[in-house]
């Protein structure tokens, strides 16, 4: 990964150098080994930095997706001139990156997209299951992962400390990039099949499932983690910011309301979520809501044929897109097999 970090800063350094771009998208490290942020550069000096808290870096922590800063990266200033942007991807990236060109919620000629070689992101919380605490540093090593703490060192199996979305990855090809560094993506870990979770929701019964839900969705403090980081949740005003639709509040005025949230905002990005995770990544009460959003991405396959957002910004989106053959209330009532 030193290597690929390498070949991005020179990249990077060369465009702003050149003023080919303004300012340079990635992570910069935080005030531990395993929360790297997302970061603008707008020089090469900064950009380059070694410094304990500055400079580009990428690695296994390196899992924040930078698609959707791109909508204020790059917005018009007051005179009508938007700034160009050098972005870097991972794969599951560059298909929110694709999906936001699709809305226009980003130009294209805005944006210099940079896909990165990626081996799967790891997950600090699977590596403190495993009994790590007060981790000091986190080293790759091939297929290994190397955690050094106060009081023990550890190594694990690099497949077994992945986060869930790197677990059911959908694919490791580049959608919309201008040009790859590294490229060498290989999935050398036991993938699962990314609808499994789905398919044992739907096995519950009615009851099962709604308390299922009921205490999963009970958790959430309305921090709107969630919303934050979706790239697809990029209205300019969102109905829960809205002062006259009484939900405005972030702490939950009645048991309903935390549902309501989610239940709103998943069928708000039906048909639209790029299966990216970041919702799940981001929650910090562990709340499943990729799985919330892979039950309507498994429906929408079932009822009007499979269907990647991001794939094609050409293509259409079945929820958006009427077709002579599409499922009738009917069928969809007598199919059953709820949320």
């Amino acid at each position: 990964m030193q290597r690929i970090r390498g070949m991005m800063r020179d990249r990077a350094a060369e465009m702003l150098r050149s003023g080919s771009v303004s300012k340079v998208l990635g992570w910069e490290k935080g005030e531990f080994a395993y929360d790297e942020t997302p970061a603008i550069f707008t020089s090469a000096d900064e950009l380059c930095s070694d410094n304990e808290l500055g400079g580009l870096v990428y690695d296994g922590f390196s899992s924040a997706m930078l698609s959707k800063y791109l909508i204020n990266a790059t917005k018009k200033d007051k005179e009508g001139k938007a700034p160009k942007a050098l972005v870097f991807l991972k794969p599951c990236d560059s298909y929110s990156f694709a999906h936001l060109l699709k809305e226009r919620k980003v130009e294209r000629e805005n944006v210099y997209a940079v896909g990165v070689e990626c081996r799967g992101m790891l997950d600090i919380e699977k590596i403190r299951l495993k009994g790590a605490k007060s981790i000091k540093s986190v080293e790759e090593s091939g297929d290994s992962v190397n955690v050094s703490s106060f009081t023990k060192d550890y190594t694990f199996p690099r497949g077994e400390v992945l986060l869930e979305k790197c677990v059911t990855c959908k694919g490791l090809d580049f959608k919309y990039c201008d040009e790859v560094i590294g490229g060498g993506n290989e999935i050398n870990w036991n993938r699962l099949d990314r609808f499994a979770g789905v398919e044992m929701i739907e096995e519950m019964t009615p009851e099962e499932r709604f308390n299922f839900w009921r205490g999963e969705l009970s958790r959430c403090i309305r921090c709107n983690a969630c919303r934050n980081a979706c790239p697809v949740c990029s209205c300019n005003k969102c109905v829960f910011d809205n002062t006259d639709s009484g939900v405005q509040s972030k702490a939950n005025a009645d048991s309903f309301e935390e549902n309501m949230f989610h239940i709103i905002r998943a069928f708000h990005v039906a048909g639209r979520c790029t299966d990216c995770g970041e919702c799940s990544r981001v929650c910090p009460r562990n709340i499943p809501l990729q799985l919330l959003n892979r039950k309507f991405i498994k429906d929408i396959d079932a009822l009007y044929g499979e269907y990647q957002a991001g794939e094609d910004i050409e293509q259409k989106s079945p929820l958006t897109d009427y077709q002579f053959g599409d499922a009738e209330p009917s069928v969809i009532y007598k199919r059953g097999g709820g949320v």
